[in-house]
């Protein structure tokens, strides 16, 4: 048993929201959702690099984003996710592409792999949403290999999402058991979690959000197909159900670049690349 898996056993609080969690990225359909969010998932891949036959791992992979055109690029690839719903997803998708991808259930603060069974361990805008962040990093530093790259990407505390986070939970607030997801985005918090065990290179990226429509209907987009968000809104009465969405519009007009009917905003976010030590 795990370290983390013995802490659920013991703390019951723990399990449990771990349970709603799980609950909360099955509900909604992250796969339509992140449609929209293409262009930023190949930028990202696209400066890893990866070489024909890396052994990688993606971990909270969703329905493949990075997986499958990682896999498309001949890494041998495994994801991971708590949801399985987005774990079929992944899989269709791979057999659609005729790619030889693997995906699994699992949980990113227990994985089920063995130490150093990975040259390239990823987690784009995922593992920052595990409740334990402790360890996440110690379970991403276990299975790569010495010599082998941890890269991740954080929404920032600072950014746009990391504004949309607060709004959320001022309406709906998260368990005192959740560590706060933007904390991955701090750089401080990142050297402390990852530094004794890596040689980290931090940046801070730009993401592209772009929708063919409005602000207030990319707000409903969140609310329909992003699991938190429909977890919030569910959680609140009709007035403040209203509220909340009159306040993420606000916050999508106000920071709206498009000038054509549509929307676009750029968040911020920490690109972390961890070298593992020998």
């Amino acid at each position: 048993m795990s370290t983390t898996e013995a802490t659920a056993a013991t703390n019951p609080e723990m399990a449990a929201l771990k349970q709603r969690l799980k609950a909360t990225w099955e509900s909604g359909d992250y796969g339509a959702f992140a449609i929209y969010l293409e262009r930023g998932a190949v930028d990202f891949l696209e400066r890893i690099g990866i070489e024909p036959d890396t052994r990688m791992l993606d971990v909270a992979c969703g329905a493949g984003q990075i997986s499958v055109p990682a896999a498309r690029a001949g890494a041998k690839v495994t994801g991971v996710d708590i949801a399985t719903n987005l774990v079929e997803q992944a899989q269709s998708w791979a057999r659609n592409e005729g790619v030889d991808a693997r995906f699994e259930v699992g949980d990113a603060e227990a994985l089920p792999y063995d130490d150093a069974s990975f040259d390239l361990v990823t987690s784009l805008l995922g593992a920052m949403f595990a409740p334990q962040p402790d360890a996440v990093a110690a379970e991403l530093l276990r299975v790569c290999r010495p010599g082998g790259r941890i890269v991740m990407g954080n929404w920032t505390p600072e950014g746009f999402v990391g504004g949309m986070f607060k709004i959320i939970g001022r309406h709906a607030p998260p368990s005192p058991l959740m560590a706060p997801p933007v904390k991955w985005g701090d750089e401080a918090t990142v050297r402390q979690r990852l530094g004794e065990g890596a040689e980290l290179t931090l940046t801070r990226r730009h993401y592209p959000f772009e929708y063919p429509f409005g602000p207030a209907e990319v707000v409903d987009l969140f609310r329909d197909y992003y699991g938190p968000a429909q977890k919030a809104f569910a959680a609140l009465d009709e007035a403040g159900q209203a509220a909340l969405h009159a306040e993420l519009t606000q916050h999508w007009k106000a920071h709206n670049q498009a000038a054509d009917g549509g929307t676009y905003c750029e968040s911020e976010y920490l690109e972390v690349v961890a070298r593992r030590a020998g």
